[in-house]
């Protein structure tokens, strides 16, 4: 299938440390010209990190943009050309201080594919070896260990709200038998 637009050119109208500000020119196969604002990053991964007693690695962090704590799983963005396959070992360690000896991708998603280019890499971690974590000077997290039926449960209480933690839990669970079809 054919393009419905092609973009003309993109203009940085600022850029950040994680990410740009981005208005495209696109012209359309009638030949209108239309701009697109967007939201350029490098992408991130996500991790599923799961403990042979079938617990779920979840830490709660405050998000200034919500302006809240924030239930999610172990994740962080990716640097410019960042293999993800070593991204996510090094974020689970560093929100976590779990090491895994068995990682599987499970799946990637576009964020909001109307505005950014973000791209989460899923991450299904097993056989997990706990330790100290290490965060960043202004990261704030407390690591939480929760049940499976728990944080499902948490999902259908609304306390977990972020949309990468709620779709990484739902596909390791259609992935693992956890979560019927």
């Amino acid at each position: 299938m054919k393009n419905p637009e092609e973009p003309i050119s993109d203009k940085t109208l600022h850029q950040g440390r994680s990410i740009d500000f981005v208005l495209r020119e696109s012209e359309l196969a009638d030949g209108t010209r239309v701009p697109r604002e967007i939201v350029r990053n490098h992408g991130a991964v996500a991790i599923v990190a799961l403990t042979e007693k079938e617990e779920v690695r979840l830490v709660k962090q405050f998000r200034s943009a919500a302006h809240k704590w924030v239930i999610e799983l172990p994740a962080g963005g990716l640097g410019p050309g960042e293999n993800p396959d070593t991204a996510a070992p090094r974020e689970l360690l560093e929100e976590t201080g779990d090491t895994a000896a068995n990682w599987h991708k499970l799946h990637g998603f576009y964020t909001a594919p109307g505005l950014f280019t973000e791209f989460i890499h899923l991450y299904l971690a097993t056989n997990l070896t706990p330790g100290p974590n290490n965060l960043e000077f202004d990261e704030h997290i407390e690591v939480m260990t929760v049940p499976w039926p728990e944080a499902m449960r948490m999902v259908r209480r609304h306390e977990i709200e972020d949309v990468k933690t709620i779709a990484g839990l739902m596909l390791a669970g259609l992935h693992l038998g956890l979560v019927a079809t």
